[in-house]
């Protein structure tokens, strides 16, 4: 009997919930799991919660960007759904978004680099702190999601039966991993998804580099022998361990090809004509057929780049015509439809 009751006693001490707050100035409902070493973030993008409504995750992508930004201008900005159409998502959905590990949820502007990162040195980029270099890698957004989404299937404003999961770049493969590991995830989207990793894409996009021009061949041979050095490096787990920034790599560089064909659960992907991802993204049909797969739907957008801007003729994005609004309602209306396995 006392064995039981210690039992119980470390699983309920294990982690602590603290319940909703709101964001201030923002409609977003604020939690947070505190665990030993960790404490999860997250926010569904609503403050009333008394519909009960299926749950919609959203996997951001890579760099340590708070989820909402302190101007003193405009306010708090919400940064991880500001291209989406929200208002509309709440219609049918709660949507949630978990904060990047060792960052803090509500940062102020002077306190990120010029790409929105949290940084110990503004005017030094890439000057992550040791703590989110440490947790960055793909394993541990993995659990933390799956912490999340088992305190929110336990709550009554949340309906069960259906679970969407969607990720945009590192956030994809991310979502590939949630949806190997929990069985409660009915549909997955991937957006921007490279199947095989950081490393493979640095190769493609030197090639791509020389291809326009922008450097020589010669140059391209000596960068890509750097990355197949670096990769190498990355299989020795001894090299690893010591430095927090290989882990990530060694993490996001693995492909996901085998987990992505073992899904049975309706997959959705995504992807700009002009990514470096489109090429893999494109190879992707012969995998499922190869496999007998029909469960997926891929859709390539002519001239869009990876965040989904279309291509200006001088090579450059336009960031004042974002399309990300047209490409998510288009997932959201293959979730909505009767049978989605094609």
């Amino acid at each position: 009997m006392i064995q039981r009751i210690l039992i119980l006693i470390a699983v309920v001490f294990s982690f602590t919930i603290y319940g909703q707050t709101n964001i201030k100035g923002t409609s977003y409902a604020h939690f947070q799991i505190k665990l030993k070493k960790d404490t999860i973030d997250f926010v569904i993008a609503d403050t009333n919660l008394n519909v009960s409504k299926p749950l919609l995750l959203f996997c951001q992508g890579s760099q340590p960007v708070p989820l909402f930004i302190k101007t003193d201008d405009y306010g708090v900005f919400p940064v991880s759904l500001s291209n989406f159409d929200v208002k509309e998502l709440n219609k049918n959905y709660h949507v949630c978004v978990i904060s990047m590990p060792k960052t803090p949820i509500l940062v102020h502007e002077k306190n990120l680099d010029d790409q929105y990162c949290y940084v110990t040195d503004t005017l030094k980029r890439y000057s992550y702190s040791r703590e989110y270099l440490r947790a960055n890698y793909q394993e541990n957004y993995v659990q933390r999601a799956n912490k999340v989404l088992k305190f929110l299937k336990k709550q009554s404003w949340v309906t069960s039966g259906k679970l969407i999961v969607a990720g945009h770049s590192q956030g994809a493969r991310i979502a590939v991993g949630l949806a190997s590991s929990n069985k409660s995830i009915t549909h997955v989207g991937l957006f921007g998804y490279n199947p095989y990793g950081r490393i493979e894409q640095v190769i493609r996009q030197i090639r791509k580099d020389a291809e326009k021009g922008k450097i020589s061949w010669a140059k391209a041979d000596s960068l890509q022998k750097e990355q197949y050095d670096f990769y190498e490096l990355l299989q020795i787990s001894d090299s690893i361990h010591p430095y927090s920034i290989l882990v990530s790599w060694e993490s996001f560089s693995k492909p996901t090809v085998t987990e992505l064909l073992k899904l049975k659960i309706p997959v959705y992907i995504a992807y700009g004509s002009e990514d470096v991802i489109a090429d893999p993204c494109d190879l992707l049909p012969l995998l499922f057929i190869e496999n007998s797969k029909s469960n997926y739907l891929i859709k390539r957008y002519p001239n869009l780049n990876h965040n989904f801007f279309p291509i200006l003729e001088n090579g450059r994005a336009n960031h004042k015509d974002g399309k990300w609004k047209v490409v998510f309602s288009d997932f959201i209306s293959w979730c909505n439809t009767d049978d989605v396995t094609l």
